[in-house]
């Protein structure tokens, strides 16, 4: 790999210890991808968190020695620097005001504090949400990064035209420390360019129908870039963020175009950029019903747990549930999670959404999800959910059956702990 001067210096160890571990490690991943040389970054969202008993022996050799080795990959403990670049924290296992909620244990709840204490010292800005776009963290068209999070990659990419592969806590942890990233992948031009293209027959307008299509595309597609067009009402952020999200779910979707919406495709002509199709591809009412089907793996219609939001719910949608609650009571049987970002949840608490919520019996949670904290209520038996990520994740990860549907859908079975859900 070809570097500046300022990156041999850093590599060489004149900018410390802890730069020459992240340069090595970027120079080792870079080689790895077959990239020719690194890119500058000024914008980084990561994992630096110590949110799991796994990491008890390494807290306990202090917060460098955790940094050192989840995010740099090295058992030698350096000492780390303030971050070079804008850093941010993903989303966490931990809500830090309803752990007992979750059922997450007193110390672990106190470790993850510390941790957030001494990595926001040093420049990692604690948003704890998937959704660090719907906080502050807005990436311009072209401006490279380096991110985790599958939904947020598809969605810096495809929605902001910024450019990041899914990158992931060790190079994401390199990349804040040194402002560089291996030019590989997204961040090259002529790899950002359509490979199918998908008629869309049916009308795709609700969040839901937006997660039916994401979520069997990106099963057809896997890795490959779409190009959507069609039946397709101007979709709002909030519709391309359940969009992303599922397709990134059920395949490895990176980037998508929807011509005249996203902005690196005022055509179709413009999203493919030259590329030959791969294929063309028809989303019709069968292909609709066959993503409604998959995600919906439950039998039993009684109802334990409603989970919403997931990517992180908007400020519009915790109003729109809370709306929907108003002089009305949650099922005794049945719990209700209403997930947002942490900033976004004392908006909902200054404008009366989260007593609205809790009035009705629900929490209006932060920092995590069931599917990242691998935690639900007690006693759980079947999930209901608006996310056709997490009815794709939670099957596995906590072993229960999910019902898959809209707002209404949800919010209707928790308050009479039934589903009832369906296509319409």
């Amino acid at each position: 790999m070809r570097l500046t001067d300022a990156e041999r210096a850093m590599l060489d160890g004149r900018e410390g210890a802890a730069k020459q571990k992240a340069m090595d490690l970027l120079m080792r991943y870079g080689e790895a991808l077959g990239a020719e040389r690194l890119v500058e970054t000024q914008n980084v969202a990561g994992a630096f968190n110590a949110s799991t008993p796994s990491v008890r022996a390494l807290v306990a050799k202090g917060y460098d020695a955790v940094y050192s080795e989840l995010n740099l990959d090295s058992r030698e403990v350096v000492p780390i620097p303030k971050m070079a670049v804008n850093t941010c924290q993903l989303i966490t296992g931990i809500d830090n005001e309803n752990w007992r909620t979750q059922g997450i244990a007193d110390e672990l709840a106190d470790q993850q504090k510390k941790a957030e204490g001494h990595f926001g010292a040093l420049g990692i800005n604690m948003f704890a949400t998937c959704t660090p776009y719907q906080v502050g963290n807005v990436p311009v068209r072209g401006e490279h990064c380096a991110w985790m999070e599958s939904s947020a990659v598809v969605y810096c990419n495809s929605v902001l035209g910024a450019r990041t592969n899914t990158e992931g806590k060790e190079s994401t942890g390199a990349a804040a420390l040194t402002g560089r990233i291996p030019y590989w992948g997204f961040h090259i031009p002529e790899n950002r360019r359509g490979t199918h293209l998908v008629n869309v027959d049916v009308e795709v307008d609700d969040i839901m129908d937006w997660g039916l299509l994401g979520y069997w595309l990106g099963e057809i597609v896997q890795e490959d870039i779409p190009v959507l067009t069609g039946k397709i009402r101007q979709p709002s952020l909030i519709k391309l963020k359940h969009f992303g999200a599922a397709a990134a779910s059920s395949g490895g979707v990176e980037m998508y175009h929807i011509p005249g919406v996203t902005p690196e495709a005022n055509s179709v002509d413009e999203a493919f950029g030259g590329r030959k199709r791969q294929d063309t591809l028809r989303f019709g009412a069968a292909e609709r019903k066959l993503a409604y089907d998959t995600l919906n793996c439950a039998t039993d219609r009684n109802v334990d747990f409603v989970m919403l939001g997931c990517p992180h719910n908007a400020i519009e949608q915790v109003w729109l549930i809370a709306s929907m609650l108003e002089g009305r009571k949650i099922s005794p049987n049945t719990q209700l999670w209403v997930h947002t970002p942490r900033a976004l949840r004392e908006v909902a608490e200054r404008n009366g959404y989260v007593k609205m919520i809790r009035d009705a019996g629900g929490m209006v949670m932060s920092d995590t999800c069931p599917a990242i904290s691998r935690h639900v209520p007690k006693g759980t038996r079947v999930i209901a959910t608006d996310s056709a990520k997490q009815a794709h994740y939670l099957p596995a990860i906590v072993g229960l059956p999910v019902w898959f549907g809209s707002v209404k859908d949800c919010v209707e079975a928790a308050i009479s702990g039934r589903w009832n859900g369906g296509l319409q």
